[in-house]
């Protein structure tokens, strides 16, 4: 957990807009602002996966190299509030995760819980809205989104058997081909949505991509394969080919509307 006296709510990696790509990175830092101290929590919960996705900020940033496309990374902690949530999800601020009670958010005032929405929450997704429609415009296309994320190999005490997992809702341009194509790796357990459901109303796809009919997946890698910048690397490095090729097949850059499994739109 690092500390710095202006706090940005995000931070932008350039690229080629041209190329119509976007990454995303929504958990991929575990900072705060030196007014929300530590929550009321020990320093060593910040090495966990509930404050951040471990891994996933040096991913992106390699990915985005390899590609020279842009990406948008959130820059605090989820503890403090989720971006890839909802504004009206239950875990949007979480006081409970993974048996760690959270002090700094227990109990929240509904003026604390607007600032946070205000102070980062909504600027992140105004960054991540105004990069996609700048990478439209420049590549005059619809733009593909690809948001990047990694799980913990345990949790609650089960372990988890997939080295990586795919989440999507109902468009499968992005999800069946990346799907197959990890899986031609016979040493890797690829996940379809798995370790989670896809279909989350109002997380950042929803609310970026499925409803505006962009092409789109969630990638999720588990953390003890990126947890080193060597890791880190050689993820960004298997998945730069099979992104390029998916960037390549005809009906990525078009809108479409396929809905979601969580209610109609």
């Amino acid at each position: 957990m690092t500390r710095s006296t202006v706090f940005a709510p995000f931070d932008i990696v350039e690229g080629d807009r041209k190329r119509g790509i976007v990454l995303l990175g929504d958990h991929a830092r575990r900072d705060l602002p030196d007014d929300y101290g530590s929550l009321g929590l020990p320093a060593a919960e910040f090495d966990r996966h509930i404050a951040y996705d471990i891994g996933v900020e040096a991913v992106t940033r390699e990915l985005a190299a390899l590609l020279d496309v842009p990406a948008v990374l959130a820059n605090f902690s989820r503890l403090l509030i989720d971006p890839n949530r909802g504004e009206d999800d239950p875990t949007l601020i979480r006081q409970l995760y993974d048996g760690t009670v959270v002090p700094g958010n227990y109990p929240i005032a509904p003026e604390e819980r607007e600032r946070r929405l205000d102070g980062f929450y909504r600027p992140y997704h105004d960054a991540v809205g105004a990069m996609i429609a700048s990478v439209a415009r420049a590549s005059a296309q619809a733009p593909f989104i690809f948001s990047v994320h990694s799980f913990t190999p345990t949790m609650q005490g089960i372990q988890r058997p997939w080295h990586v997992g795919i989440l999507w809702d109902l468009d499968d341009r992005v999800a069946r081909p990346l799907i197959d194509m990890l899986a031609e790796d016979k040493n890797l357990v690829v996940g379809d949505n798995e370790p989670y459901d896809g279909a989350l109303r109002g997380d950042t796809m929803y609310k970026h991509a499925i409803v505006n009919g962009f092409a789109h997946a969630l990638i999720e890698i588990r953390q003890d394969l990126i947890a080193d910048q060597k890791g880190a690397l050689a993820w960004a490095e298997r998945l730069a080919p099979i992104v390029d090729a998916i960037d390549r097949r005809p009906d990525i850059h078009v809108v479409k509307q396929f809905g979601s499994r969580t209610k109609p739109l």
